[in-house]
């Protein structure tokens, strides 16, 4: 699962085969337990083989309920395969996770948020050597829902029309909506559908790749799930992160999500054709963003007047020249 959100993570679908595609874990699956005040907790696990001449399956397990209340269980499986499992479960309901020992649990979800990490970066740093060597500018396109992401994609390839080879990943947790807007302007676009997933993460965009087949030099660009939170932890192995921000969200947003806006290069504050409408702060808002993040640059945006939309189509073939330059976004 993730460790940043607890979402689960077992339902990834590319959209175009229908199949699912589970993170790169050993044998995972997911389990539901249904507890007596009814809560249902649904999450995936890996198991880890380690080969002997035993024939026991142990599984620790910890149930963290709504009420706070921990339950351990100890099952054992007798199996005709020589193989000895051993997992280590955390569940989480509707109240606050407590475990047997204090701290435990806090230590177990960092080592797992770790862990979680360490194998998404190693996936990262595979994309981003292929891009590299590629010479593909790679853009993740990060915001809350209704930012604006789709449509300003759309006015982008639009205006960047033959000057490169262009392909988007789309992702939502449902739908191909996105998708098919894209691919109505001609460029190819693959839909990753997440399930109860609120991130794409670096082997989904890994197997997408994979999938779109980008030539050498092209630009890909990626919608991430809406969502302003996990998607800044998750390095895809973009060049660079891209906040979409609307006007009609609140200038406060950069200090409530600073995670976000600390890790992307560029802000477009977006919508901006709405502002005579609103009571939107814009110097406050660019005071906010500067605050968490000095260095970041600020793009004003809409792509209904098309206002700043020239500027930002300059910045993306400022990157693409540095990437054909250097090899490095």
């Amino acid at each position: 699962m993730c460790t940043t959100c607890g979402c689960g993570q077992g339902e990834t679908r590319f959209e175009g085969d229908g199949k699912p595609h589970d993170h790169p874990h050993e044998h995972d699956h997911e389990h539901e337990h249904t507890h007596a005040d009814g809560t249902v907790h649904s999450h995936p696990h890996g198991h880890a083989h380690e080969h002997s001449h035993g024939h026991e399956d142990d599984h620790g397990h910890e149930t963290l309920h709504g009420s706070g209340a921990t339950h351990d269980h100890a099952h054992n499986h007798d199996h005709g395969a020589s193989h000895a499992h051993r997992h280590g479960h955390l569940h989480f309901g509707l109240g606050a996770a407590k475990t047997s020992a204090p701290g435990m649990g806090q230590r177990r979800l960092v080592e797992i948020e770790r862990s979680v990490l360490a194998k998404n970066d190693a996936f990262a740093a595979g994309n981003r050597a292929l891009f590299q060597e590629k010479g593909i500018l790679v853009l993740n396109l990060v915001s809350s829902p209704g930012s604006g992401k789709t449509t300003l994609l759309v006015e982008t390839i639009r205006r960047l029309g033959n000057r490169c080879a262009i392909a988007v990943i789309e992702g939502d947790q449902q739908t191909t909506f996105d998708a098919d807007r894209i691919r109505e302007t001609g460029a190819p676009a693959l839909q990753i559908n997440t399930g109860k997933g609120c991130h794409l993460d670096a082997h989904m965009v890994g197997q997408a790749v994979e999938r779109l087949g980008l030539p050498d030099g092209g630009l890909l660009l990626i919608e991430n799930v809406g969502n302003l939170v996990c998607p800044s932890g998750f390095d895809l192995g973009e060049a660079h992160k891209v906040v979409i921000l609307s006007v009609t969200e609140g200038e406060d947003k950069p200090l409530k999500y600073p995670d976000m806006f600390a890790a992307s290069s560029l802000m477009l504050l977006n919508k901006i054709d709405l502002l005579p409408h609103l009571r939107f702060d814009v110097e406050k808002c660019l005071a906010f963003a500067r605050r968490v993040n000095p260095n970041q640059q600020v793009i004003r945006t809409s792509a209904t007047s098309g206002e700043g939309l020239d500027e930002w189509i300059e910045w993306i073939q400022s990157q693409r020249t540095v990437r054909s330059a250097t090899g490095n976004g």
